[in-house]
C-alpha cells in the first residue's frame, strides 16, 4: 500500500512536519522563559527534538532516486549529532564549557532542526532530477 500519492506529497508533508516541531521547540523551550527546567532536562529535549527532525527527514526524504542526496541529509545530521552531543556531554558531566562552544553548539543543533535543511535538500534533488530529464529527452529527440 502506497502511503502517498505522490512524492511531491510526500516532501510536503514532511516540510510541514518538520516546521510544526521546529515551532513547537521555540516556542515551549526556547521563548517561553517562565519554564523551569534542570540543564540535563534543557539537553535531553534538544536531543529529542534534533532525533525527531532527523528520522521525519529521513522517512520522507528516504525514496528519493538519488541515494546520495538522503547519505548527505544522514552524514549531516550524525555529524552535528556527535559535535553537538559531545559538547553538551563534556558541559553536563566534565566541567562547563564557555559561552563561545555553547554557542556553536545550539548553531548547530539550530541547523539540524531547521527546516531550511530540509528544503533545500528537497529543491536540490528537484532541480538535479529537473536537469537529468530534460537532458534524457534532448539526447532522445537527437
Amino acid at each position: 500500500m502506497k502511503l502517498y500519492k505522490s512524492d511531491k506529497v510526500r516532501f510536503i508533508s514532511g516540510l510541514i512536519i518538520i516546521i510544526l516541531i521546529y515551532s513547537w521547540f521555540y516556542i515551549f523551550f526556547i521563548e517561553n522563559s517562565n519554564l523551569v527546567i534542570s540543564k540535563l532536562g534543557k539537553y535531553f529535549v534538544s536531543f529529542a527534538t534534533t532525533i525527531a527532525v532527523y528520522f521525519v527527514g529521513t522517512f520522507h526524504l528516504g525514496k528519493l532516486k538519488d541515494k546520495w542526496m538522503s547519505l548527505l541529509w544522514h552524514v549531516i545530521h550524525v555529524s552535528g549529532l556527535c559535535i553537538a552531543t559531545s559538547l553538551g556531554l563534556v558541559d553536563w558531566l566534565i566541567t562547563d564549557i564557555g559561552m563561545n562552544l555553547v554557542s556553536f553548539a545550539r548553531s548547530i543543533q539550530e541547523m539540524l532542526i531547521s527546516p531550511l535543511l530540509y528544503l533545500a535538500m528537497g529543491l536540490i534533488n528537484r532541480v538535479l532530477n529537473k536537469d537529468a530529464v530534460s537532458t534524457t529527452n534532448i539526447q532522445e529527440k537527437q
